[in-house]
């Protein structure tokens, strides 16, 4: 690729990150070399299965932060802030070293949102980014700054799900 744009999945609505995770895989297939990681998730929680069939297909998968302290009390805010500010270093550093034609960063907007990462930070590095590196950034609320620098926005929002009708989440769908 020549140019790397900058693609935006948010909203209310499931499947941000399984968008991406697709987008990922098409890339793969093309032996794009491709970086996945992961901010306010516990993979292991549910499984990891996407992240390992990523890393099967050849993806570096690089698991950030563990889940947002409104889910895991455990973990204090300032806890999260700083595991957050070193993975997103760990990421600038992986950039700056390695060949990489695309990188997800799935939900980071949430860390934006919710002030465990300066927006500034992440819109410098997505300003001084290699031209031809595809970003793709997840999660809810991303913010009209985001969404101004991005080329593509997808907003996906939540008009009917299964768990409103008490309906839990099922292994191979939501996780």
């Amino acid at each position: 690729m020549k140019q790397g744009l900058i693609h935006i999945y948010t909203g209310t609505g499931k499947g941000k990150t399984t968008t991406s995770v697709g987008l990922a895989v098409r890339a793969l297939s093309h032996n794009f070399k491709v970086c996945f990681c992961n901010f306010n998730k516990n993979p292991e929680k549910y499984g990891i299965t996407e992240l390992n069939t990523l890393e099967k297909l050849g993806a570096t998968v690089m698991p950030l932060t563990q889940e947002h302290p409104r889910f895991n009390k455990a973990i204090s805010i300032d806890e999260h802030k700083a595991i957050t500010a070193a993975g997103f270093d760990k990421i600038k550093n992986y950039i700056q070293e390695n060949e990489c034609d695309l990188l997800v960063m799935d939900e980071i907007n949430i860390s934006i949102r919710d002030n465990f990462l300066p927006e500034d930070e992440l819109l410098q590095f997505l300003k001084d980014k290699p031209d031809s590196l595809e970003v793709v950034l997840t999660g809810r609320g991303a913010t009209e700054k985001m969404m101004e620098i991005a080329d593509y926005v997808s907003i996906i929002d939540a008009h009917k799900h299964p768990f409103e009708q008490g309906i839990s989440s099922r292994e191979g769908i939501e996780y």
